[in-house]
């Protein structure tokens, strides 16, 4: 009852930029946080960066700061990741994470996207 959807992934080159994006929808009462993971191949999966409504605000890994940028529309269920500088170490599948209260239930869950493949390469 809960989807998220992913886009924006694809192949660029060293230094280039894209920006990923992901959409939550379905029977959705409110969302804390949403944020993006990213998993590489033998690798596990790590975050990459978080928007929350609370204290802990935004969050970078600390290889991704200073490059990318998290947003959020929130009327539109919606989060952003601006990825600048990519190097070939940034390839991974990124994944949309929402933690949120769907309707009619009082405790808050976490829902995943279907991942999205970012490659950075010449």
């Amino acid at each position: 009852q809960v989807q998220l959807v992913e886009s924006g992934g694809g192949l660029v080159q060293p230094g280039g930029s894209l920006r990923l994006s992901c959409v939550a929808s379905g029977s959705i009462f409110s969302i804390n946080s949403m944020g993006w993971y990213r998993q590489a191949p033998g690798k596990e999966r790590e975050l990459v960066a978080d928007a929350s409504n609370t204290g802990s605000g935004t969050t970078y890994a600390g290889s991704v700061k200073g490059r990318f940028t998290i947003s959020r529309d929130s009327a539109k269920n919606t989060v952003y990741l601006q990825m600048n500088s990519l190097t070939p170490e940034d390839t991974a599948v990124y994944y949309c994470k929402a933690r949120l209260r769907p309707r009619g239930v009082s405790a808050l869950f976490s829902y995943w996207g279907q991942g999205t493949q970012v490659t950075v390469s010449s």
